[in-house]
This record gives C-alpha cells, sequence and structure tokens, in this order.
C-alpha cells in the first residue's frame, strides 16, 4: 500500500543567533517556531486545494523542547496554524534526523489510514532555543557522559576523520562545494518551488538562506584553524580512543567552517495515501519506496546514517548508482566525505544544489528540509529515483528512498 507525497515546502534558514550587544539576530530571530509551522501550513493548503480543514495528523520533529519550542510544539503549532480540533498531534525528538522521522512516523500511520492527509516536518529555531538548551545531565557531568558514552557531535566527526585519515584541506574542499552550489542553485531558482518566504504583518521577513558565503575561497577556509582539540582533550579524546584502540591519537582537524552553521527554519510534507489522494483531488509528486531508522556506535556517532541508507537499499533492491538525486546530510565536513569515498556515488547528483555546510543545520527540521529539496529536484531534473540520508549524535540514523510519479 502506497504513502504519497503531495507536497513539500521549507522556510528560509536563518542564522540561529539571537541580538547581543551592538550585534543584530538572525532575520527569523523573532519569528515564533509555530508561527514557522503555521506559514508553512497555509501555503500547503493554498497550493493543494485549501485542505488545511481536512489534515487529520500533525507530526513535528524539534530537539530543544524547551522555551520558545517548550509545550508541546506540535499542540502550539496546530492552534496557530488554525487546523481542526480533531488534527492529533505528535512532538517528536530524535536528535537530528527528528524531521525525518516525523515524516517516516506518518507513512507507516498512512499503511493503517490511506483515506487521511497527513502533515509532518520539523522546526528548529536555535536563535531562541540554543544547542543543548535542554541541560540534560549527561552534557555537563563528566562522570555520566563517560559512562553511557557521550560525546558532543563534532567528536564523532573528528573521530571519523582520523579513522580514513582525512586532511583538513579535504575537509575544506568539500566545504567550499556546498556553499558555491547552494549560491548557484539560489541564482538560477532551483529553490523557487521548495522554499516559502517567510512574512510577518504582510513584510516579507526572509526569502533566502541565510548563511550561504557564495564567495568563500580555499585560502579562506585554509585560514580557519581546527578548533575542536581542547574540547577533546577535557575526557572524549581519551573515550574514543579507548573505543578505538588501533589509534594512537584523535586528529582534530575540523574548523567551524566544516561545521553547518546554527540556524532557525522549518519544513512540511503533505503526505496520504491512494484514497487520500482520491478523496480530495490530490495528485502526488512522489510516493515513499521505503524508509528506515536505526541506531549504531554511539561513540562513532555517525555510522548509524550510513546504516540506514544500506537498510533502505537492500530493501529496496536498489544501489547508489540506480539514485537520479541524493540529499546526504552534511553533519559535519567528514560524513559527506566519507560517504564520497566508500561508496563512490556520481558527485553531480549528490547535494547538488548545496547542503548544510552552506545553509545551516535546524536541527528538528533538517530530515524534512532534506526531503523537501528532494522531492522538488527530481521533478525539476525529471529524475525518477531519490534517497535521502540524515544521521544524529548518539549513534542515530534515518533514510529514505522515493519515487517521483
Amino acid at each position: 500500500m502506497a504513502t504519497f507525497i503531495f507536497d513539500a515546502v521549507r522556510t528560509p534558514r536563518g542564522k540561529g543567533r539571537a541580538a547581543k550587544n551592538d550585534k543584530p539576530g538572525g532575520a527569523l530571530s523573532k519569528v515564533a517556531p509555530h508561527d514557522l509551522v503555521a506559514g508553512l501550513t497555509q501555503v500547503l493548503s493554498d497550493r493543494n486545494s485549501a485542505i488545511k480543514s481536512q489534515v487529520s495528523r500533525l507530526s513535528l520533529g524539534c530537539v530543544g523542547q524547551v522555551g520558545a519550542q517548550g509545550g508541546h510544539i506540535a499542540l502550539v503549532s496546530r492552534l496557530a496554524a488554525g487546523l481542526p480540533d480533531s488534527t492529533s498531534v505528535s512532538t517528536i525528538n530524535n536528535y537530528c534526523v527528528s524531521g525525518l522521522t516525523a515524516v517516516n512516523q506518518s507513512a507507516a500511520w498512512s499503511h493503517l489510514c490511506p483515506g487521511e492527509l497527513m502533515l509532518a516536518g520539523g522546526v528548529e529555531c536555535l536563535s531562541q532555543v540554543g544547542f543543548l538548551a535542554d541541560k540534560a545531565i549527561y552534557y555537563s557531568d563528566p562522570a555520566i557522559a563517560k559512562r553511557l558514552k557521550w560525546a558532543p557531535p563534532i567528536m564523532g566527526a573528528e573521530l571519523i576523520a582520523s579513522k580514513d585519515g582525512f586532511t583538513k584541506t579535504d575537509l575544506d574542499e568539500i566545504t567550499l562545494l556546498s556553499h558555491l552550489r547552494a549560491e548557484a542553485a539560489w541564482e538560477k531558482g532551483h529553490y523557487d518551488k521548495s522554499v516559502a518566504p517567510v512574512t510577518r504583518d504582510g513584510e516579507t521577513v526572509l526569502d533566502r538562506d541565510e548563511l550561504i558565503r557564495g564567495k568563500m575561497t580555499m585560502e579562506q577556509l585554509n585560514a580557519m584553524q581546527p578548533a575542536f582539540a581542547d574540547q577533546g582533550a577535557a575526557g572524549f579524546d581519551d573515550m574514543m580512543l579507548a573505543e578505538n584502540p588501533e589509534l594512537s591519537e584523535i586528529s582534530h582537524i575540523h574548523s567551524f567552517a566544516n561545521c553547518p552553521g546554527m540556524a532557525d527554519g522549518a519544513a512540511l510534507v503533505l503526505l496520504g495515501g491512494e484514497k487520500a489522494a482520491n478523496k480530495y483531488g490530490l495528485k502526488p509528486k512522489a510516493k515513499i519506496r521505503a524508509f528506515a531508522e536505526t541506531s549504531g556506535d554511539p561513540v562513532l556517532q555517525f555510522g548509524a546514517g550510513f546504516k540506514a541508507m544500506e537498510q533502505v537499499m537492500a530493501e529496496s533492491g536498489l544501489t547508489i548508482a540506480d539514485f537520479d538525486r541524493i540529499e546526504f546530510m552534511e553533519a559535519f565536513a567528514a560524513v559527506p566525505l566519507k560517504f564520497y569515498r566508500d561508496y563512490k556515488p556520481d558527485m553531480d547528483k549528490v547535494n547538488v544544489n548545496g547542503g548544510h555546510l552552506a545553509m545551516g543545520h535546524p536541527m528538528g527540521a533538517t530530515g524534512a528540509i532534506l526531503l523537501t529539496s528532494l522531492v522538488h529536484e527530481l521533478e525539476r531534473c525529471g529524475g525518477k529515483l531519490g534517497l535521502v540520508v540524515t544521521h544524529a549524535g548518539g549513534g542515530i540514523g534515518s533514510a529514505m528512498i522515493i519515487e517521483r510519479v
């Protein structure tokens, strides 16, 4: 029984920075997270037979569920969007794969209720709710972190770079490619259908991703020094070396530029079964062929995304070469570099319009953002098969295969 994607849309990504002293905040720093979701809900309804009154379920990924994103953000967003009181809601924290997990769970729900219309995606405003703002005990207690094998996500990227022998120049090349492709994609209008401007009181607040540095050079990247050795020396290097005795040291080579920027943003996907398509007169853009949620080594962290990717390919009988487009999450520069070197995809089919290294990482929205980009890019290029792969700290992964219809 097929689950169809009828449409998908995202906001532009704003700088995840609050106003401080004389420095202005990001363009979305004064827009409530639930208002971002409400705006996207209205866009999807306007584009699809005014379906807002027919939505039966809203699922949102969100990592920082405190402050402006507390109080059950999916429920608050439903109220802000004017969805029916009967619309069930769920807020999901699966770290940085949360947005794709929300879609995966909705797809599973659709198999049981093929006549229902659902909205699934995610939202994160890091200008308003900072990274690690929920203050989990293992973030700050070294003994608990060691016992639970928790480390900041960047440590997993440094571990991959150490195991695979990457250099900083390798990371800088991947980072530059992301920025140049993102800049070119915007200039060519490749995001015109997948991105909806954010407005407030009739005025446009943001209509383009705010973090892209389209004129960046390798010289500038080379001048940016590695930034995380001190963090590793706080005990995380020892933990990683204990788990990987073949290594004599951890090579700290990521600069801040080799990390996706903190960002604000949201994305929503409209989906349902064949009965919903017929009932509401909707034409699908794609169908979901396979999806997976996986876990893996919490110290290496980013191996689980590869595991999810391999699982959906095995389930569908496809290989990397079969995909017309791939959206692979640029969790840190070492992660897509490992993908390129180990799986040898056609790089002209992967992240063709840039990625998170250029446009930023609104954590709970990321998976839905990548899926949204994939849906519209397949349509733009006339491709048939697409793959999206996401990763999260702690050893969490998710992947999905879609087919354009």
